[in-house]
């Protein structure tokens, strides 16, 4: 790169090289940091798969980095359980779009991202951070700048660990996405994969500590059994494929997203993706949350006045306004559903499902939520009440 770089992002994941290719794609000049990634991430790798909803496939479309057929798979319906008699059931037919959403493996992701930065002459990829009047850190949640800098993260810790793994199913998932609470506020979920007819599925099940570790304990065979029962038996006997993950699961939000470097206040930071916010995982947004922080930021910087430096901390504090919203009502829906079902005492789980069931015939707000999680435009939903007689 001949001129020096206006960003340096530091963080290499799904975000970080989107954000990149978005502000290259805006003619500004990109150092992305690419340090070797950690033995713990490299080993979860072959079994990470991410929900995608359509902005974020639009937005991946346009960097040209979406994944080929054979790496994502189109979500066509979703059915969600409760621990009795409640349920909720999405279809893609319902919402008049092609799919609720689409599984992508995460490495076949990365790939087309990484490949994309390799063909960007305005990005140029860096071993370790260099001076920039703006610096975007998007480490994950675990940020190692966002400490340095003295922001403080607020971090709500659950008494669960995720599991991830992968299974072959006896039965093909028919693009079915699939999900089971529990009395515990444990939540099961099977995604599919493998395209249209596909047999494998992607398991990410929440669950209580003690739990995880005695499930993380187990012989391949008995630990497809668990999920196979959990799960109700839904695709028949499971066969694992690979290895398992588990790690502990927060909500968390930095009380900054955005401020001066603490070196030369001439320069400024922000941060995006996990290393700004952490939800829980029951409704599939996290990286939908880190691409649409991208989105923004990228908009706010290719959209000022020319006057303005990229590292402005008026400019950024948009970006911030702009995202801050969006973040903490999905933090708290996903955090209000996980505590619903963490309570089992009467008369709580007869109403929570009789809740899930009165929602599943709510047209309207049915339609509005499902549009919210997919991305697409919505506006509030509206209700019409009966008409009193006039007396």
């Amino acid at each position: 790169m001949a001129l020096p770089p206006e960003v340096c992002i530091r963080g290499a994941g799904i975000v970080g090289r989107a954000l990149a290719l978005l502000l290259a794609g805006a003619r500004v000049r990109v150092a992305l940091v690419t340090p070797e990634q950690d033995r713990e991430a490299r080993a979860r790798e072959d079994i990470r798969a991410y929900a995608l909803n359509d902005a974020s496939r639009r937005l991946l479309e346009s960097l040209r980095a979406w994944p080929d057929d054979m790496h994502v798979t189109a979500v066509r319906e979703m059915q969600i359980r409760g621990d009795a008699d409640g349920s909720v059931q999405f279809k893609a037919a319902d919402h008049h779009v092609d799919a609720l959403a689409w599984i992508a493996d995460v490495p076949a992701l990365e790939q087309r991202l990484a490949d994309a930065v390799r063909f960007q002459p305005l990005v140029d990829v860096v071993k370790a951070p260099v001076a920039a009047p703006l610096t975007i850190v998007c480490e994950g949640r675990a940020s190692a700048t966002r400490e340095a800098l003295g922001v403080n993260y607020e971090v709500t810790r659950y008494p669960q660990q995720a599991i991830a793994a992968r299974f072959t199913a006896e039965q093909p998932h028919g693009e079915v996405a699939r999900q089971w609470f529990n009395h515990r506020g444990e939540v099961l979920a099977l995604l599919p994969l493998g395209g249209t007819g596909g047999h494998e599925v992607a398991l990410v099940w929440s669950v209580e500590l003690a739990h995880a570790a005695r499930l993380m304990a187990l012989d391949e065979t008995a630990f497809a059994t668990e999920v196979a029962e959990g799960s109700g038996n839904a695709l028949g006997a499971l066969t694992p494929i690979g290895e398992r993950a588990a790690w502990p699961l927060q909500r968390a939000i930095a009380d900054r997203w955005t401020g001066h470097m603490p070196d030369d206040e001439r320069d400024s930071w922000a941060l995006a993706g996990d290393a700004a916010h952490t939800v829980h995982p029951l409704a599939g947004q996290g990286l939908n949350l880190g691409l649409a922080d991208a989105r923004a930021l990228a908009d706010v910087i290719a959209t000022r006045e020319h006057w303005r430096s990229v590292g402005d901390l008026r400019l950024l504090r948009r970006y911030e306004r702009a995202r801050r919203g969006e973040v903490m009502a999905m933090s708290l829906a996903t955090d209000g559903l996980q505590q619903l079902f963490a309570h089992g005492a009467e008369p709580l789980p007869r109403l929570r499902n009789l809740g899930m069931t009165g929602f599943n015939r709510t047209r309207l707000l049915k339609s509005w939520v499902a549009r919210q999680a997919m991305g697409l435009p919505t506006a509030a939903p509206r209700f019409e009440f009966p008409r009193l007689p006039v007396l």
